[in-house]
């Protein structure tokens, strides 16, 4: 029987599955800045009781923990877990 050889892993083009994402460190920064002066802005400007502010500021510190623990590759053990079938 003849032996089919498929490309290795380094061979050719990367398949969509092994493509990186990287973002640059001043993208990265610059993206927090934005985000800080955006929650600043509405903090400052935008009246609303105490309790919805610290929520609203609470929200916004955990996505952003969350996207930099994504971006630097703390979510990728999770790709193996499977819920459901």
């Amino acid at each position: 029987m003849p032996r089919i050889e498929t490309p290795s892993r380094g061979a050719g083009p990367p398949q969509k599955s092994e493509r990186k994402f990287s973002m640059p460190l001043i993208q990265v920064v610059l993206a927090l800045v934005v985000v800080g002066v955006l929650l600043w802005l509405v903090n400052r400007y935008i009246p609303m009781q105490g309790s919805i502010k610290s929520i609203l500021n609470g929200v916004v510190v955990i996505v952003v923990v969350l996207w930099i623990v994504n971006l630097f590759g703390g979510f990728h053990y999770l790709t193996g877990f499977h819920v459901g079938r």
